[in-house]
């Protein structure tokens, strides 16, 4: 039995297009999981993007490393620029956290699809999800 919701892209990008952001100077993703939702936020308010390789869980979304842990360099950005920092799905919080941190020098709003953030896309969406871009 499949107990996950299954949303479209245009589900998804209508509700990108009727949120209130606040003024941002810079997108920057968390990858992987959270390139297409940076994407199409970049794209839709014409904005610059950045992704910040973190890595926390597996494929099948169980915990590959004891914490969330940058995989890479984090991307130059302008000194103080206000950023809107996303991710498709926030449970622990962790991953967001270890970003924040990492971002310290900047204005920091967090973005998810789901779960925790300072804005939550789907917030009474309280199950798994079929992400369109997710083909494993």
């Amino acid at each position: 039995m499949n107990d996950k919701v299954s949303l479209d892209f245009e589900i998804i990008s209508h509700a990108l297009k009727r949120i209130n952001l606040p003024q941002v100077d810079c997108i920057v993703g968390i990858a992987n999981g959270g390139t297409i939702p940076a994407v199409l936020l970049a794209h839709q308010y014409d904005l610059p993007l950045r992704l910040l390789q973190i890595n926390f869980r597996a494929l099948d979304n169980s915990p590959q490393r004891p914490a969330p842990t940058l995989l890479m360099d984090i991307p130059s950005m302008p000194a103080g620029a206000r950023i809107l920092l996303v991710d498709d799905v926030s449970v622990s919080g962790q991953t967001l956290s270890l970003a924040r941190d990492l971002l310290w020098e900047h204005e920091v709003v967090t973005f998810t699809l789901k779960g925790q953030a300072d804005i939550v896309l789907f917030p009474e969406i309280e199950s798994c999800v079929n992400w369109p871009w997710k083909i494993w």
